[in-house]
């Protein structure tokens, strides 16, 4: 029991308080977020247009060193890749298209075919009059005209992103020096060497990941082609350069590109499409788990399972453009922390010697661009950043010409 003569203890009041500057901060986070997901659209076609800038810089900077002026060298690159682009569209869309108005001619007999094959085994007898009873008018008409106007729309705006994608990179390799001065003056003086140590980079990633999706989509164009050409499949040309088209789309790029082969497969026979069937599958196995991990972790030097950790987060993020940019983002996240020497918690590395080092190559950069204009004072961090590279065995001539 307790003492009655003991004093009656009150209760502890707990008080929070929030300064004003902390509230202002707050909301200026909230509203900052908040303009992020509205500009989410615009940030990925500046973001795309760069990457499109840094893959096509090295070969205008190629051409200006043999020599041709800076905006004939832009138009030409530019003009080669409009040709080529065309030159592909005229190979692969008037096939495919054939072929596809071919194949809703046979589709009656393939049907009919597809529901024989499942009524010769009991597991799958149910379905075959499914199949059989199915109609593509019905399928059709069952689209009513609203989701065809916002499929309508979708395109027009992809249209128009891509194309203010180019638009930007022609602009950004155009006028590359003065936006690198621009970039530079809105940097503060003490981070120039930083920042010229991840303009460095930059290109090489950005290089190596363009160099890693011609690499796959070539190899899955040169597969697709001999299979259907050995499999006496029609149209096997077209139908390889469709899949090389579409194996930039993570995740879903090996069904489209599946689908139209297996199709055509049929027209041969119910054998044949099988065997088309597996010998995809087993392709699209074969490149996700060890060709796109070889060929992106030693462009990008990323671990495998980084890679794939990468591209299932950007996936589940951003959809297709999220599984299209996560790897290089993901290289340039590994970049920034090795340039910036960020201490990991889980690291124990030792970065005394490279800290010093850098501290000695800031000092003679600031000795080195006092006075200098910000493009003079970039140039001069590039320079120094180049001596340095070279001191730890990397050629600067190696680098492309932009970076120099």
């Amino acid at each position: 029991m307790s003492d009655p003569q003991e004093p009656k203890r009150l209760p502890r009041l707990i008080r929070f308080e929030i300064a004003p500057k902390s509230i202002f901060t707050i909301i200026l986070t909230g509203l900052a977020l908040w303009m992020l997901g509205q500009m989410a659209a615009i940030l990925v076609v500046i973001l795309c247009s760069l990457i499109l800038a840094g893959t096509l810089n090295p070969f205008v900077g190629w051409l200006e060193a043999r020599p041709l002026k800076r905006v004939w060298a832009v138009s030409l690159v530019f003009g080669v890749g409009a040709l080529l682009m065309g030159l592909i569209g005229l190979l692969v869309f008037p096939p495919l298209l054939d072929q596809l108005s071919h194949l809703v001619g046979s589709l009656p007999a393939i049907q009919g075919k597809l529901a024989r094959m499942l009524e010769g085994h009991l597991l799958t007898a149910p379905i075959a009059g499914i199949v059989r009873n199915f109609t593509a008018t019905k399928a059709a008409t069952s689209a009513n005209a609203n989701s065809v106007i916002a499929i309508s729309l979708s395109v027009i705006e992809v249209v128009g992103y891509t194309a203010s994608v180019v638009v930007l990179a022609i602009y950004f390799i155009s006028d590359f020096e003065r936006m690198r001065g621009l970039l530079y003056a809105l940097t503060p003086r003490r981070y120039h060497l930083r920042l010229a140590r991840i303009l460095l980079n930059l290109e090489p990633i950005v290089g190596g990941y363009m160099r890693g999706q011609v690499i796959t989509s070539l190899a899955i164009s040169i597969f697709t082609f001999a299979l259907l050409y050995f499999c006496g499949v029609p149209n096997a040309l077209a139908l390889a350069a469709f899949a090389g088209l579409t194996d930039v789309i993570p995740f879903i790029g090996g069904l489209l590109a599946t689908a139209p082969c297996v199709v055509a497969a049929f027209s041969r026979g119910t054998g044949i499409a099988t065997i088309v069937l597996l010998a995809m599958v087993g392709y699209q196995e074969f490149e996700s788990r060890v060709l796109v991990p070889k060929v992106y972790g030693r462009a990008l030097r990323l671990p495998s399972a980084a890679i794939i950790v990468a591209l299932l987060v950007g996936g589940k993020l951003g959809g297709i453009v999220g599984a299209l940019l996560a790897l290089p983002l993901a290289a340039a996240v590994q970049m920034f922390i090795e340039e910036l020497r960020l201490d990991l918690p889980g690291d124990d590395t030792d970065n005394s010697a490279l800290k010093q080092r850098d501290a000695k190559a800031e000092r003679a950069y600031a000795k080195q661009s006092a006075g200098a204009s910000p493009e003079e004072a970039g140039s001069v961090a590039i320079r120094i950043a180049d001596q340095v590279r070279e001191s730890d065995g990397v050629d600067p001539k190696k680098l492309p010409k932009a970076a120099r």
